[in-house]
């Protein structure tokens, strides 16, 4: 998908030039078609076990927790120095600008935010869809990380990448909110801080989907993550999620991804009695 992108996007991106933003419409739609023929074909012609190994593949279920847990280790065993060159690999914030405590809430933030896009999301649209519908999913998930910046090379063509991943997270982001507000039940965490968080915050975050796992988070661990934010040398004042405590930890990481965990458990559990079903 990333290389299908990048060579459509070398050949039809010009920047200054007029139609630049239905280029990139047409640079979506080839590649949603191309993925969508070659999910469809294997579904068709491929083993079911085969089917069932792709599809497996498309959450980013592991690989997120590694990169979160790696934070964590990283403040515990190389203080800030380190904790800010883990925290540099999974956030796009300038990470010169925080302090411990402002590392392990990046962690936490983005830990919510991608369970929602890299687990929840390949998920819902697996059990909606199937495998054409869940491989769309990450190929529109991959071309909003890749074009979809408001950036002078990307603002009109990757005008179509950012809204469809809009579009195509909003049942994903309020499902995960769910989950994690299930998961924070179920290992004793604040359920209810999850659900007073999410009715009160996650509506003013200044993302339609982020703001619905990172609210759940914040409230179920009891703490305040979001607000004000330093990506490159830009200050954005996002809201805050939660009224819990700014002073997080490597321990609130760890705490966190236990929840993660759970969550992950609680929406497995749900696939396999709809499966059943």
């Amino acid at each position: 998908m990333g290389a299908l992108l990048a060579g459509l996007e070398r050949r039809l991106n010009r920047p200054d030039a007029p139609g630049n933003r239905l280029r990139g419409i047409a640079t979506l739609g080839i590649l949603l078609a191309a993925t969508a023929a070659a999910a469809g074909a294997a579904d068709v012609l491929l083993p079911g076990a085969v089917v069932v190994l792709i599809a497996a593949s498309l959450p980013a279920q592991r690989s997120l927790h590694d990169h979160v847990r790696a934070v964590a280790d990283a403040l515990q065993s190389g203080g800030l120095a380190a904790g800010r060159a883990a925290v540099s690999m999974i956030v796009g914030r300038n990470p010169a600008h925080l302090d411990e405590a402002g590392v392990a809430r990046a962690a936490i933030e983005s830990l919510a935010e991608n369970f929602s896009d890299g687990v929840a999301a390949p998920a819902f649209w697996l059990a909606a869809a199937g495998l054409p519908g869940a491989a769309c999913y990450k190929a529109a998930n991959t071309a909003d990380s890749m074009i979809g910046h408001r950036t002078p090379r990307y603002e009109s063509f990757g005008w179509a990448a950012a809204r469809l991943d809009d579009v195509i997270n909003l049942p994903a982001s309020r499902l995960s909110a769910a989950l994690i507000v299930l998961a924070a039940f179920a290992t004793g965490a604040s359920s209810r801080g999850a659900v007073r968080a999410v009715l009160r915050d996650a509506g003013r975050h200044r993302s339609p989907n982020a703001g619905w796992p990172e609210a759940a988070m914040a409230g179920a661990l009891g703490l305040k993550l979001a607000g004000p934010r330093v990506y490159g040398d830009t200050l954005v004042d996002d809201a805050f999620m939660g009224d819990g405590s700014r002073d997080a930890t490597a321990a609130d990481i760890l705490r966190a991804l236990r929840l993660y965990k759970a969550a992950c458990t609680v929406q497995a559990l749900l696939l396999l009695a709809l499966a059943l079903a």
